[in-house]
C-alpha cells in the first residue's frame, strides 16, 4: 500500500540551524557534544555559548541510557520559553527514541519535534509544558 504524502510537510529544504531554531542573541549550553563544526555553527548564527547563564537552547549529547539522567538538571537551567535538544545516534542499541521520550517526560518536559541532526544522529526537542511556563524560571 502506497503512503499518501500529499499532506506531509517536508522540511528538507531547511538548514539544520533553521530546524534547531538558532537565533542571534540566544544563549546555549552544550553538554556532551564535542563537534567543533557544530560549535562553530552555533557561533556563526549569533548564539552565545555559556555554561552559567540560563539558556534559551540546551544541546545534550546522549550516547547511552545513563546519559539521560542529566535531563532533569538541564531542564532546570533552561529559560521558560527555551528548548532542550537531545542528540542521539540513529538506530543505536544503547539509547532509543522511546528511552529519550521517557526521560524527557520524567524531567517534566514535553517532546515537540524530531529532526535529522546529521547523517548519523537524530535530535529531539523538549520544552516546558505551556501551563507550567509561569513561575520562577527566567
Amino acid at each position: 500500500m502506497a503512503v499518501d504524502r500529499a499532506a506531509h510537510k517536508s522540511y528538507d529544504h531547511k538548514s539544520r540551524a533553521e530546524k534547531l531554531g538558532l537565533r542571534p542573541g540566544h544563549t546555549a549550553l552544550v553538554v556532551g557534544i564535542a563537534d567543533p563544526h557544530f560549535i562553530a555553527e552555533l557561533q556563526q548564527h549569533g548564539v552565545r555559548i555559556s555554561s552559567t547563564a540560563p539558556s534559551d537552547l540546551i544541546f545534550c549529547g546522549v550516547e547511552s541510557r545513563a546519559a539521560l539522567s542529566a535531563l532533569p538538571g538541564l531542564a532546570k537551567r533552561m529559560k521558560r520559553d527555551g528548548a532542550l535538544w537531545t542528540i542521539r545516534p540513529k538506530g543505536s542499541p544503547h539509547v532509543s527514541e522511546a528511552d529519550v521520550m521517557k526521560a524527557g517526560k520524567a524531567a517534566g518536559l514535553v517532546d515537540v519535534k524530531v529532526v535529522r541532526f546529521s547523517e548519523t544522529h537524530t535530535a529531539e526537542k523538549f520544552v516546558i509544558p505551556k501551563k507550567l511556563r509561569t513561575g520562577t524560571r527566567s
